[in-house]
C-alpha cells in the first residue's frame, strides 16, 4: 500500500491523500493518509465505513464523489468544515477488482480541479489498478488467524459464528442456526428471508467445492446486518461480471441471488481460501439497546 500512497503522491496538485480497504463487509474500514509516518509499515486505523465523508459513500456506494470543497459543503457540512483553508478540491473513487468494492481512494488538491470526463476516467483507471493489486497480495496472504470467531466486533453489537462440516447436509444445520440468532435479535422477517437465501448459497457452494466445510458468522451493529462466510480450500474469486454472462457458470446463480437481495456483497482471496461476505441494511434493530 505504500506504493498505492506514492502514487497519488504523483497526481498533479495533489496536497494529501487517503486509502479506505472495507473489511468483510461490516462496518469497520481500514484507513491510512499519505501525511502519516508510512516509511517501515503502513500507519492503518479503523474508521467507521458509516461516517458521512466522500470515502465511505463512495466505499459502500461504488461512486465517485468530486468538486470544490465549496461544492461539496452542502452534501457533507460537517467534513468539509473541518479541512484546512490550502485544500481546494477533493476527488473520492472506489477502488474496484472482480466487479465488486475492495475499498476506495480519496485525493485533497490544493488548486481547483476540472474534474471532466478525463481526468475522472483517469482517477478511475488508477482506482481499477490498485484493485488489481489489491487482488494479487490477497491471493499470496496467509492470516496469521483464519477463525471468523477471533475479529473484533464493537462494543454493543450482536455477533454469531458456527462451523459448518464437510457435509451437504450440514447446510441445513447452518440455517436453522442462523435463523434462531436473528430471530431472537429480533430482525424482521423480510430481513431473515434474505439472509437465509443468501446464506444457503454460499454455504452450499463453500461445502460442495472444498469439500472442506466452512464457518459463518452474523453480526448486527445499529441496524446493519453482515454475513460472513469463510471457506478453507477454495480458490477461486468469482467475477459478477462474468456471472452475468454465463449465469450457469459455478457460483453463478448463488452469487446472482447474492448480488439482487443483498445491499453490497464482496469476497477475498488469500493463500488458504475464500470469504465472501454480503450486507443487508436497514435491518430492524434488535430488542434493547445497543
Amino acid at each position: 500500500m505504500r506504493s498505492a500512497l506514492a502514487q497519488f503522491g504523483q497526481v498533479s496538485g495533489v496536497r494529501r491523500a487517503g486509502l479506505a480497504l472495507a473489511e468483510g463487509g461490516g462496518r469497520r474500514l481500514l484507513f491510512c493518509a499519505s501525511d502519516r509516518d508510512n516509511d517501515h509499515r503502513v500507519d492503518w486505523c479503523e474508521i467507521d465505513a458509516y461516517d458521512h465523508v466522500p470515502l465511505n459513500h463512495s466505499v459502500r456506494t461504488g461512486e465517485a464523489v468530486a468538486g470544490s470543497l465549496d461544492a461539496l459543503a452542502a452534501s457533507y457540512p460537517a467534513f468539509t468544515d473541518r479541512q484546512t483553508s490550502t485544500i481546494r478540491a477533493l476527488a473520492s473513487i472506489p477502488i474496484v477488482a472482480a466487479g465488486h468494492i475492495q475499498g476506495g481512494y480519496v485525493l485533497f488538491y490544493d488548486a481547483p480541479q476540472r474534474f471532466d470526463r478525463p481526468q475522472l476516467t483517469e482517477l478511475g483507471d488508477l482506482g481499477a489498478r490498485l484493485g488489481a493489486d489489491l487482488r494479487r497480495v490477497q491471493r499470496t496472504t496467509t492470516h496469521v488467524s483464519r477463525a471468523l470467531g477471533d475479529e473484533p466486533v464493537r462494543h454493543g453489537a450482536l455477533a454469531a459464528t458456527y462451523s459448518v462440516a464437510a457435509d451437504p447436509r450440514a447446510v441445513a444445520a447452518a440455517r436453522q442456526f442462523v435463523l434462531g440468532a436473528l430471530t431472537a435479535w429480533g430482525v424482521d422477517a423480510d430481513t431473515v428471508d434474505k439472509v437465509i437465501l443468501c446464506l444457503s448459497e454460499l454455504v452450499t457452494n463453500a461445502v460442495i467445492h472444498t469439500h472442506a466445510g466452512c464457518e459463518l458468522r452474523v453480526v448486527l451493529d445499529r441496524g446493519v446486518l453482515t454475513t460472513t462466510v469463510r471457506d478453507g480450500g477454495s480458490s477461486v474469486v468469482v467475477d459478477l461480471r462474468a456471472v452475468a454472462v454465463d449465469p450457469l457458470a459455478v457460483h453463478g446463480r448463488g452469487l446472482q441471488l447474492v448480488d439482487v437481495l443483498s445491499s453490497r456483497w464482496g469476497s477475498e482471496l488469500d493463500a488458504i481460501g475464500t470469504t465472501v461476505w454480503f450486507v443487508l441494511e436497514p435491518a430492524k434493530s434488535p430488542v434493547g439497546p445497543l
